[in-house]
């Protein structure tokens, strides 16, 4: 019988910062994320009601790292005018060794199951690079819909949607 990989997610502190830096410079972190500056050093400083930063372990490992955000109430309005009771989602591997382990997928129904938790929730957005070809086929296989291609502050992206009934049915076709 195959072992089962006990992933755990935790808030991210300042404790993560060098872990975190150094995970923004990794290629494959560095191709998914068009440049973006994450400002570590402020940001996990903060803790606004809009915003989760959560460092996923494996064993206690750290893996990876995971935003989830009222996309609604964001300071900054990247989503633009959005509908309320919407979650949006950023998640990544820190280590190229860890990628194509099955942990992406753990830590994507982990913040689903997490953003779906609130009842007010109705559906959760994510925005992959349109060249992340490998995030796209990963979103799509997980069950997200594509909605649109946008543009978000100079990156294109292709926009993927899943809503409450269509978590709800793959989580009870799961069990």
């Amino acid at each position: 019988m195959a072992e089962q990989i006990q992933i755990t997610l935790r808030p991210a502190t300042i404790d993560d910062l060098s872990l975190l830096q150094h995970w923004d410079q990794q290629p494959h972190v560095k191709a998914s994320d068009d440049d973006e500056d994450w400002n570590w050093e402020y940001e996990l400083q903060r803790s606004p009601a809009w915003r989760e930063q959560l460092i996923a372990e494996l064993d206690g490992r750290p893996i990876g790292c995971l935003q989830i955000i009222d996309p609604a109430e964001e300071e900054s309005h990247y989503w633009g005018d959005v509908e309320a009771n919407l979650r949006a989602i950023d998640i990544w591997i820190g280590e190229a060794e860890d990628l194509g382990r099955g942990y992406g997928t753990i830590m994507m129904r982990l913040a689903l199951e997490r953003c779906f938790a609130d009842e007010k929730v109705t559906a959760v957005l994510i925005d992959p690079l349109e060249t992340n070809h490998g995030a796209i086929r990963f979103y799509e296989r997980i069950g997200l819909q594509f909605v649109e291609q946008r543009t978000f502050e100079g990156s294109h992206c292709m926009v993927y949607k899943m809503d409450r009934a269509d978590w709800t049915k793959r989580t009870t076709l799961a069990k």
